[in-house]
Order: C-alpha cells, then sequence, then structure tokens
C-alpha cells in the first residue's frame, strides 16, 4: 500500500490472477474494485508495480503466500489470503480489519509514537508525496491512485517546507548550465 497506493478496500480484493507480471516495464496489478467516485461504482485501473513494489510482490508470492495456501492456480485465489481456513481447507481473503489491525500492531512494535496515527490512508498519502518527490508528475501520481480528478490528487502530495526554494536553486543551476554551453 505505501509502494503504490492502493485502497486497503482494494487490496483486500486482489487475487493472485490479478498480478500481470508480463504488462510494462514492471508489471501491473489489475485492480478491477476500485473506488468509483459518486455512486458510479467501482472503477478498474491497472497500477504499474513501480517503487519496489515490483520485488515486494514476487518475495511475497514466491516465500510467503504458499504459507497461507498451497493452490496457486485455483481460480478467485485471493493475493492476500486470511489465515482462517474455508471449508474445503483453501484460505479465505484477508479482511479491512486485520491488515489495518496488522499495520497497527507492526506500528507500535517498530515505530514508538505512531501506533494510532500509521494507518492505510496515511501510507497512501506517503506514496502520493514520495512518487512526487521522486519525479513523478501529478498526472502520472492520480492514474496510480485511481483519483477521478486532479484536485483529489494534490491534496494527497505534501511536500517539504523547503521546496519552492529546493525549486529555485535547481532551476538556477538548470540556467548557469544553459549559459555555460551557450558561452562555448
Amino acid at each position: 500500500m505505501s509502494q503504490v497506493g492502493l485502497r486497503v478496500s482494494e487490496a483486500c480484493k486482489l487475487d493472485l490472477a490479478d498480478i500481470k507480471w508480463d504488462l510494462g516495464r514492471f508489471g501491473k496489478l489489475h485492480v478491477r474494485h476500485g473506488k468509483g467516485a459518486r455512486g458510479s461504482g467501482p472503477r478498474e485501473r491497472m497500477v504499474p508495480l513501480i517503487n519496489g513494489a515490483d520485488r515486494t510482490l514476487r518475495w511475497f508470492v514466491e516465500d510467503v503466500w504458499g504459507q497461507f495456501d498451497d493452490d496457486h492456480t485455483r481460480p478467485g485465489a485471493p493475493l492476500f489470503p486470511s489465515e482462517r481456513r474455508r471449508a474445503d481447507g483453501s484460505s479465505g481473503r484477508v479482511g479491512d480489519d486485520a491488515l489495518r489491525n496488522g499495520l497497527k500492531a507492526a506500528a507500535m512494535a517498530h515505530l514508538p509514537g505512531w501506533g494510532d496515527k500509521l494507518t492505510p490512508h496515511v501510507l497512501r498519502h506517503f506514496c502520493a508525496s514520495e512518487l512526487y518527490l521522486g519525479g513523478l508528475d501529478l498526472i502520472a501520481i492520480q492514474e496510480v491512485l485511481g483519483h477521478a480528478w486532479i484536485a483529489m490528487t494534490m491534496r494527497y502530495v505534501h511536500v517539504q517546507q523547503t521546496r519552492v526554494e529546493d525549486a529555485w536553486v535547481a532551476g538556477q543551476q538548470r540556467a548557469a548550465k544553459r549559459l555555460e554551453g551557450l558561452l562555448r
């Protein structure tokens, strides 16, 4: 969720088959149950596995997933299985609460002071901000997050207090290089 900004409900509804390793440079996730705007219903999107998400997901599928279920080929096999078993012995789908509680427990154990502050939604904001700071433009971030409106994406991007000054310095450096090239 912190790498590609998935909503907790979107992550819970992903199937193993929603990973499309062969699409794009890094693979993509087929988010079939994205949030729709103003009652439009679920909005599908393809989310590129950027920002290291491809490596994290490959590790999870290859090294962790099999501890919950052993049938990678079962239609509808959840990407994030629950610890609870169904009557047929297969794993069900993890729920929103399990992901939220797991994140809270991990934050309390590893990030003192963040246990009540770090939520899946905060991870979406973190993802948007990190992608922006890494050079992704707002339109690309909008696509990744599945926002209908760029104004919503702009609310998700939090920049450092020195952003204007840093941009000015970078602009001055680019101008100096152009001038240097003209004088040669």
